[in-house]
């Protein structure tokens, strides 16, 4: 395919719409609560070793009760995680994360709008949320994939 002067209005408006996101106090709030949380080494090593706990979480899932270590990492997985939860600096990169991402839900929902009411837009947030098949009543309780 052959780019056309069109295409390069799009790719253009696009890459400067880009540019105004990566600039906008939303991504500068966000950069800053990440290099709190990344560049303290104790705090990173704890994320990273309740990554590693997730993985081992995930591996006595499969197998429920039964499995030798279900109780400990059970327990484990939750106080680390409420410990983490608790963490200023985490509790703020979340807080700066749910900021961006509601920032690039609403110019992807007026994007989308912009070209038709019908385009599906992917969204974090229920409220930019074009999936109208589940009007709120569905009576399936919850079989239309709904959170009933």
């Amino acid at each position: 395919m052959f780019m056309t002067y069109e295409w390069y209005l799009i790719t253009d408006s696009a890459d400067e719409l880009s540019e105004m996101i990566i600039h906008s106090e939303q991504t500068k709030l966000y950069q800053e609560a990440y290099s709190a949380v990344y560049d303290n080494k104790n705090l990173a090593d704890e994320i990273h070793a309740f990554a590693r706990l997730k993985e081992q979480y995930e591996e006595v899932q499969r197998f429920g009760k039964y499995h030798p270590d279900y109780h400990r990492v059970m327990k484990q997985i939750r106080v680390d995680k409420r410990k983490l939860d608790l963490n200023e600096h985490v509790a703020a990169l979340r807080l700066a994360e749910n900021e961006l991402q509601d920032l690039i839900d609403q110019v992807s929902f007026i994007i989308g709008r912009s070209v038709s009411e019908a385009v599906k837009i992917p969204s974090s947030n229920p409220f930019f949320s074009s999936d109208s098949s589940c009007g709120g009543s569905c009576g399936t309780g919850g079989g239309c994939s709904c959170s009933a």
